[in-house]
């Protein structure tokens, strides 16, 4: 065998070689859940997102490590089972309140992995650091709340501050990876007596705000009559007082008219302002007209004209009716007759 072939042969080796790790290992597979990070080197050169079949140079040049997109839940302070039923509290869940009480806490944390490099080669194991964040960061909210407030109506303002820490401390630590929401799940006291006592007290304290609910009801109904009997009393007043103004202006409108005639006849319309008084004092009086002048009394009676119609029809009928009588005595007498 010549020097050439042995050349050509191992060249062909290393050929052969060069494809079969092309074949095994220059190609890859994205789903649409996952992310490629591609590695050359030992350097993220480029984050694959778009799903299907990718190819790249074969190892050891160029590397591909396939990483979820979906949302991760890390659970810390207890372990569950297959079917997510608690089965025990860990170390982590004993917590102490800021009024010296101790509780068992346990939180869920949503997750996922946004920066694939830093998530691959800032941290050995950033599960584990995000673990001990988020203990840290319940720990430190826990510790500062009152166990009231942990375990009645404040729960909401704690997960706020438990994300807001525990967002704080991943930027510090750049390990590639974003919180999106954090749970708490189950929040008891460690005995079953301290249990019966907290209850009691929150359902005192339930009591007395259902009291307050309804004095609150009770005290705004109230409000709302009295403001409409006010209401009804301003309206009233106001009508008596336009009727009131209105009433003065006519009367104010009648003296001046009333004026005016006194300054153009002042006699007539003082005559006819004491008949009109008189007529307003003695509306039931009989007025005669008297000449005092002759010895003999003479008078003329004046009566209203309805007053003179109702005595003319009494009159009348007491007419008939005598003259009805003084037939049927002259009939009778003829008939005794």
């Amino acid at each position: 065998m010549s020097i050439k072939q042995i050349i050509l042969g191992f060249f062909s080796l290393i050929g052969i070689a060069i494809l079969t790790l092309f074949l095994v290992t220059g190609w890859y597979t994205v789903d649409e859940s996952e992310q490629a990070a591609l590695i050359t080197f030992g350097r993220v050169d480029e984050t694959i997102t778009e799903p299907g079949l990718k190819f790249k140079l074969p190892w050891p040049i160029q590397t591909a490590e396939v990483l979820p997109v979906s949302t991760n839940s890390l659970r810390v302070g207890y372990e569950t089972t297959e079917d997510g039923e608690v089965t025990e509290y860990n170390d982590e869940a004993k917590m102490i309140t800021g009024d010296e009480n101790i509780l068992f806490v346990d939180l869920v944390v949503q997750w996922r992995i946004t920066n694939p490099e830093q998530y691959l080669f800032n941290a050995d194991d950033p599960e584990n650091i995000l673990y001990q964040a988020s203990s840290a960061s319940l720990r430190g909210v826990i510790g500062n709340s009152e166990v009231d407030d942990v375990l009645t109506d404040q729960r909401a303002e704690i997960e706020g501050t438990v994300l807001e820490t525990l967002t704080a401390l991943l930027e510090q630590y750049e390990i590639g990876v974003t919180v999106l929401d954090v749970k708490l799940q189950n929040v008891e006291l460690p005995t079953e007596e301290v249990r019966q006592a907290f209850t009691a007290v929150t359902d005192a304290r339930e009591e007395r705000l259902t009291k307050i609910n309804e004095a609150q009801k009770y005290r705004n109904q109230q409000m709302n009559e009295a403001e409409g009997e006010k209401d009804a009393v301003i309206s009233r007043a106001e009508g008596q007082r336009a009727e009131r103004v209105e009433t003065a202006r006519g009367e104010a409108s009648r003296f001046t008219a009333l004026y005016d005639e006194y300054v153009n006849e002042p006699e007539v319309t003082r005559e006819r302002l004491v008949l009109e008084t008189l007529q307003d004092v003695l509306p039931d009086t009989e007025l005669y007209i008297i000449d005092s002048q002759q010895d003999t009394v003479n008078y003329l009676p004046i009566r209203p004209l309805d007053r003179q119609r109702g005595e003319a029809a009494i009159e009348d009928s007491t007419e008939n009716s005598n003259s009805d009588n003084g037939e049927g005595g002259e009939g009778g007498e003829t008939d005794g007759r």
